[in-house]
């Protein structure tokens, strides 16, 4: 015998009568649990050299940030780590003297006892040395009055704003390439 459907009234009281079930919770943050095993391996394992690098500057100075990075830190067994530095040149022979300060100066950063050697290995570094991270610019010389005034006249019309400085530079620059070109 077919099965007859509730009536419209039938079906709102039945639902009516039941409780819908809840809608289920959302996962919980991934960061929530990340963190706290990252913290456990951060203080099973010590920092990583990309700690190390973004505060390397901090750590060892001006002098020799630009001219020596923390490439790894490799754990040992018993007694501190081994943190590997690759350096630019020459530089290896005055970073070998400074060992000790180095050494003291990272066992402040990551902890007593954390690192007990340097390993130094020369080689290019990653980024260029903080000599040459600000290249020097030549001084290009000022246009002649006449040049000047020809670009200003031409650019009379131009309404103040960014426009105009953008045109006035573009324009100073192709009229100095124009001079250089010329015999």
């Amino acid at each position: 015998m077919p099965r007859l459907l509730p009536s419209a009234k039938e079906a709102a009281a039945i639902l009516a009568a039941r409780r819908p079930r809840p809608p289920p919770r959302p996962p919980p943050h991934i960061a929530r649990g990340l963190t706290a095993m990252l913290r456990g391996f951060e203080q099973r394992f010590g920092a990583d050299p990309d700690t190390l690098r973004a505060r390397w500057r901090e750590i060892v100075g001006e002098g020799l940030a630009g001219r020596s990075e923390p490439v790894k830190l490799v754990r040992q067994r018993t007694g501190g780590a081994v943190l590997e530095l690759r350096v630019a040149g020459p530089v290896a022979a005055l970073v070998q003297h400074q060992a000790p300060l180095i050494l003291d100066r990272l066992n402040l950063f990551l902890g007593p006892g954390a690192v007990a050697k340097l390993r130094i290995v020369q080689g290019p570094l990653t980024r260029p040395p903080a000599a040459s991270a600000a290249p020097s610019r030549r001084l290009r010389p000022p246009l002649d009055a006449a040049a000047e005034k020809a670009l200003a006249d031409g650019l009379a019309e131009t309404p103040d704003g960014p426009l105009k400085a953008a045109l006035t530079k573009l324009g100073r620059e192709v009229l100095r390439g124009q001079r250089r070109s010329a015999p």
